[in-house]
């Protein structure tokens, strides 16, 4: 159910902002934004499945979080991640 290791690496090559960058607001939105789809595919199968909505909330409202402070820090790393992950329609 969760995001595959290849998978997690091509997100974090894709959004990094330097060479090795693991940490950064971008990357770990992305790689939420990720789960975040996948585990929305999951519940839409498995409608009674509460535990995994019970993550899948955890892993939105992380994001959320992680959205907010970057949107605080500079605002033009925020919109252009808004655009390119296509959040906020």
């Amino acid at each position: 159910m969760a995001v595959s290791k290849e998978e997690k690496t091509r997100i974090m090559t894709e959004y990094a902002r330097h060479e090795g960058d693991t940490g950064s607001p971008e990357v770990q939105i992305a790689v939420l934004t990720a789960d975040i789809n996948e585990l929305n595919e999951h519940s839409r199968v498995h409608k009674k499945d509460f535990h995994s909505m019970r993550g899948l909330m955890k892993k939105i409202g992380h994001r959320r979080n992680l959205l907010a402070y970057l949107r605080n820090k500079d605002i033009t790393r925020y919109r252009e991640l808004i655009q390119r992950l296509g959040l906020r329609r």
